[in-house]
């Protein structure tokens, strides 16, 4: 354990968030994405995992040492529904809930089709695959800066 890191945070994600720079991208799955296969592609190559919690836990965790990238307008986008690409399952309202409160204000989420999706997926930096269950709960998130201190 590590004091002011969350405990979710294992030795793997700490280590690809921190080698992470400034608009590299992070997928975080849920477990009916075909993380291995795709996780193979990324720059780092291999799966890493945040088990036994859903997205909007693990997004917590994550989002409370990674910046979002404030250079962009979409930094977090989610997975659209097939043939229903407006429609924003309870899934993705919880994991704007948790950006805009880890942002300390409301940053939209953007959205991408499945397939292009799974495209963006696999230039990501790495992906991170958790226990949900729920359908489309998939992100990507941009990393951003931290800004020297005054």
């Amino acid at each position: 354990m590590l004091k002011s890191i969350h405990p979710l945070l294992n030795a793997d994600v700490l280590y690809a968030l921190r080698a992470m720079g400034h608009g590299d991208e992070l997928v975080l799955c849920d477990a009916n994405f075909p993380a291995d296969s795709v996780a193979r592609q990324t720059s780092l190559g291999r799966l890493l995992r945040i088990d036994g919690v859903g997205t909007t836990e693990a997004a917590r965790a994550i989002l409370s040492v990674l910046p979002l990238d404030n250079a962009v307008e979409d930094p977090a986008r989610r997975m659209e529904i097939m043939g229903a690409p407006d429609e924003i399952p309870p899934v993705q309202q919880e994991m704007q809930r948790e950006i805009d409160a880890a942002e300390g204000r409301p940053r939209p989420m953007g959205s991408i089709e499945r397939f292009a999706f799974y495209e963006a997926a696999r230039r990501a930096y790495c992906v991170i695959a958790t226990g949900e269950r729920r359908f489309y709960g998939c992100f990507v998130f941009k990393k951003g800066v931290i800004a020297p201190e005054a």
